[in-house]
């Protein structure tokens, strides 16, 4: 297939490049041009997604079978995209996220829950239902919370920067809050897995990894995969509404139950992760934190320093 990856130079769009290219897809990325594509040789086209003026001069005259989104926030930054490939494409997919779902007491979350107005990511939600009712053929994936090397999100890296440093770790609550990780090679491994398949169309797959872990396990974890001893922690576990932390954000993860089912992308995609947490929590730290010197750079920790005071 031709495939056009919007983005394609950072993140999911690196190791999804990677994987559609070892596929034997002809691909080719549109971004502001500012990084070197992820694969020599490949074309990029070189715009502001942002100006539909812009998308339309660059790729009315193109022509692909597919179409891949993964940076598209709000239906403002895809329906120009979509105007532009309407009737002319095999598949568009579009990178949502598990954060549209409304929370709820029964989980996990499976395909079909109720979603949040509300939410953060409804932008997302909203994009997913335009594709849908525009007759689009797309498929959503919405991911939990995606780790691995090159992550531009303090995930991982905020629990290994305490952890390399022999800090104590404050965590919300009583550190039991159940969650889940993905990581980016499964998650890019899943998205071009749903090429070719008309039984994938018009479908949303929830994709992260195959076991759930609680805060106090995923800083055990992260712990492991640094090569110290979980046993050494100092965890800390704080309540958030007695502080106001304004814009600063004190912990890494939504203080709440947030995971959800991976069944369907499983047996739809004949698919399955392929790193579980210790493994893919190692990867990155040896792949990513080390090797970007992260572990000797200089980190603010004064909003710690305020939790701990007060602890």
């Amino acid at each position: 297939m031709r495939i056009l990856v919007m983005g394609g130079t950072r993140f999911i769009g690196v190791y999804l490049t990677k994987a559609l290219v070892t596929q034997g897809h002809e691909v080719v990325l549109f971004n502001r041009g500012n990084k070197p594509a992820p694969v020599p040789g490949l074309r990029q086209v070189q715009g502001d997604r942002t100006d539909p003026a812009q998308l339309k001069e660059k790729l009315a005259g193109e022509s692909f079978d597919a179409v891949f989104d993964n940076n598209g926030r709000e239906l403002s930054d895809t329906q120009p995209l979509a105007e532009i490939f309407q009737g002319r494409l095999r598949h568009f997919v579009y990178v949502s996220s598990a954060g549209v779902y409304l929370k709820s007491d029964q989980m996990p979350h499976i395909e079909g829950d109720a979603v949040d107005p509300k939410s953060r990511h409804k932008g997302k939600y909203e994009t997913e239902s335009y594709l849908a009712a525009h007759g689009m053929p797309f498929t959503s994936i919405r991911p939990v919370y995606i780790y691995g090397p090159q992550n531009y999100n303090d995930l991982e890296a905020w629990f290994f920067d305490r952890i390399v440093r022999d800090r104590p770790i404050p965590i919300p609550g009583n550190g039991a809050h159940i969650t889940q990780l993905g990581h980016v090679q499964d998650l890019a491994t899943a998205m071009a897995a749903v090429l070719g398949s008309s039984k994938t169309v018009g479908q949303i797959y929830n994709v992260a990894g195959d076991r759930y872990v609680t805060f106090d396990g995923l800083a055990k974890a992260c712990a492991i995969a640094a090569g110290k001893s979980p046993d050494d922690l100092k965890l800390v576990h704080y309540n958030p509404k007695q502080f106001d932390f304004g814009k600063r954000k004190a912990f890494p993860m939504r203080p709440q139950h947030f995971f959800a089912d991976i069944h369907k992308a499983m047996t739809d995609l004949n698919w399955k992760p392929e790193f579980d947490l210790v493994s893919g929590l190692k990867d990155s730290f040896q792949n990513d934190f080390l090797v970007s010197g992260r572990d000797r750079a200089e980190i603010d920790f004064s909003t710690d320093d305020e939790i701990l005071a007060a602890s």
